[in-house]
């Protein structure tokens, strides 16, 4: 029988558990037997039930501890329950990682939340206004520049039905012609050319034609700063349209803000969704849908109109203005000093978004692709790892290796320490002993003769070696040193998505709503617990005094059970909603369609 149970986090000693398994019978020593063996149980539904919470999830939490029934008007303890009174003795409870390929089950919930978001902040509902309808809408794509050639598939015209599998004739990759100077071969040797018709699912795809000529600093950090680019071209097509609202004799809207102080402000804003997507060549681009509003004197916080006459073209001009003009230098770094160029690419693709359900680009279909990618990490470039360390850096990271070894050593190398202070052993010191002090002594290690309790020079390294923090404050602090901290991302520390504050609900406004109705769908058959007395949600609150017992399910056919039982669960719900859009002829509440 194999265990999923993981090791002790900061164990000790090795092969340490967090809980341990308990000797199996003979036959259950292969998935099938361990999962005949729990199935044969009495408790085996109450089991299935216990977990119904977690069953589909990979690596589900286990919480052990008190549950306290509390009557909120009177402050009696209601009900008492223990966890080692419930299966397993443990609480499982989904491990929630909105990626794919981490956990499928929680993915799939977390791209189906994200697909409503979405969508609601284009057709209303959820606590939006329907009036979000009439506001313009556009869906732009806002890519990185290059850093060197890559192979690429540039198909003109798509002849294909369906994108996944098209089997459209591509351009050849880097075509030059005999009489063409920057034919030839790359200052290292290398082919600067590439006739080949590349197919979807080549390899070659992403990787630099030549990689001694790709410029990996400037793509990680291109990275690191992505994100205040997009802030910028935020401000940038806010500013735009400001001064467009000016010229045509639209007035500045006075509000009252939270402090009570009166502010005027212009009468358009923006509120967006965004989605970052990793290219296979490890940089990232933007895929957003953006909204204009205007702005309600009265109450700031709501979602109005804009004022008549802006339309589509005006909110697109806006954006191609914002993304031609933002551009910017980072902080000097001992390998540039003047810091690197960040701009966007040549390639912007803006298209307005169709409300009616007809045309190129639809709500439905821009919410489904944006939530479709923020399941998504660096898959597509072939990296997968969790946060690097000291310890596991070189495991990953290669100045002569691959496309992706190198990005990652570019980060670790530009995030080392830029500012490290003089070693305490160098400064001067007042050779009066002070309180704290111990004799002299000579560090084993380094050589270093200090009267600090630990050698400084020591300290400093281990501490420089890990020193993978954010920095909380720029102007002081290395701006460089969150490359570090996000190498496994290759630079990336953003959110996949993110939304502005007006343009929809929250995922918790989400979460909340679900849970509230697993809570109350028995309600018309609920029974009383085994006291004899019902408990009423609304007069009553659960204080629950729990702690970490671990993650993952105790056997492999506790999983293959778990999963199997939520599998059918999710085909039940799917068919039911079919059969009930079926009946009144619509789209499948919360699907989303395919890209």
């Amino acid at each position: 029988m194999a265990s999923t149970l993981d090791l002790t986090p900061r164990a000790s000693a090795r092969g340490v558990g967090s809980n341990a398994d308990t000797t199996p019978p003979v036959y259950a020593y292969t998935a099938a037997g361990s999962a005949f063996e729990r199935a044969t149980r009495p408790d085996y539904f109450g089991w299935i039930e216990h977990v119904r919470a977690a069953a589909g999830c990979t690596r589900p939490i286990r919480l052990a501890g008190q549950l306290l029934t509390v009557d909120q008007a009177t402050g009696r303890v209601v009900e008492q329950r223990h966890t080692d009174a419930m299966p397993d003795a443990a609480i499982y409870t989904a491990c929630g990682n909105r990626r794919a390929t981490v956990c499928p089950s929680c993915a799939h919930t977390y791209q189906r939340d994200a697909y409503q978001l979405l969508r609601a902040g284009l057709v209303g509902g959820k606590g939006v206004p329907d009036t979000v309808t009439a506001h313009p809408a556009v869906f732009p794509t806002f890519t990185a520049p290059s850093f060197g050639p890559v192979h690429t598939r540039i198909v003109r015209e798509h002849t294909c039905r369906d994108r996944k599998r098209c089997d459209c004739r591509p351009d050849p990759c880097h075509a030059r012609r005999a009489d063409d100077p920057t034919a030839g071969r790359c200052p290292h040797g290398r082919p600067a050319v590439c006739w080949a018709r590349h197919e979807p699912a080549d390899a070659a795809l992403g990787q630099p034609l030549c990689l001694d000529c790709y410029d990996h600093d400037h793509q990680v950090v291109w990275n690191l700063y992505s994100g205040e680019l997009w802030h910028r071209t935020k401000q940038a097509a806010e500013r735009h349209l400001a001064k467009l609202a000016r010229r045509r004799g639209i007035p500045r809207v006075e509000i009252v803000t939270a402090a009570g102080r009166t502010r005027t402000v212009p009468p358009v804003r923006l509120s967006h969704g965004k989605a970052a997507e990793f290219q296979a060549r490890g940089a990232v681009h933007f895929h957003a849908l953006v909204r204009l509003d205007g702005v309600d004197p009265d109450d700031p916080d709501a979602v109005v109109p804009p004022p008549a006459g802006f339309t589509v073209t005006d909110l697109v001009d806006a954006l191609r203005h914002a993304a031609a003009q933002v551009a910017f230098n980072t902080p000097g770094h001992p390998d540039q000093p003047h810091g690197w160029h960040i701009a966007w690419g040549q390639q912007l693709d803006i298209r307005p978004i169709s409300l009616t359900g007809q045309g190129e680009v639809t709500d439905s279909m821009v919410a489904g692709y944006l939530a479709k990618y923020a399941t998504k990490s660096t898959e597509v470039t072939g990296h997968r790892s969790v946060r690097l360390t000291a310890d596991t850096i070189g495991d990953h990271a290669d100045p002569d290796g691959d496309h992706t070894a190198r990005l990652i050593d570019a980060c670790w190398r530009i995030g080392r320490p830029t500012g490290t202070p003089v070693p305490l052993s160098q400064r001067p010191r007042d050779p009066r002993p002070r309180p704290g002090y111990v004799p002299r002594w000579e560090c084993p290690d380094c050589g270093t003769h200090t009267r600090y309790a630990a050698c400084p020079v020591c300290v400093a390294q281990r501490q420089a070696a890990l020193d993978t923090e954010t920095a909380t404050k720029p102007k002081a602090t290395n701006p460089y040193a969150r490359l570090r901290r996000w190498a496994h991302m290759l630079g990336f520390g953003g959110h996949f998505l993110t939304k502005a504050r007006r343009y929809s609900v929250t995922f918790q406004l989400l979460r909340d709503t679900r849970r509230a109705y697993r809570q109350h769908e028995d309600q018309d058959h609920a029974h009383p617990p085994a006291g004899g007395q019902l408990v009423d949600d609304d007069t009553t609150m659960i204080v629950g005094t729990l702690t970490f017992a671990g993650a993952g399910w105790h056997t492999t056919g506790d999983a293959l059970l778990a999963n199997t039982a939520a599998a059918m669960a999710r085909k039940r719900q799917a068919a039911g909603r079919e059969e009930l859009a079926h009946e009144l002829g619509s789209t499948p509440a919360g699907i989303a369609p395919a890209a």
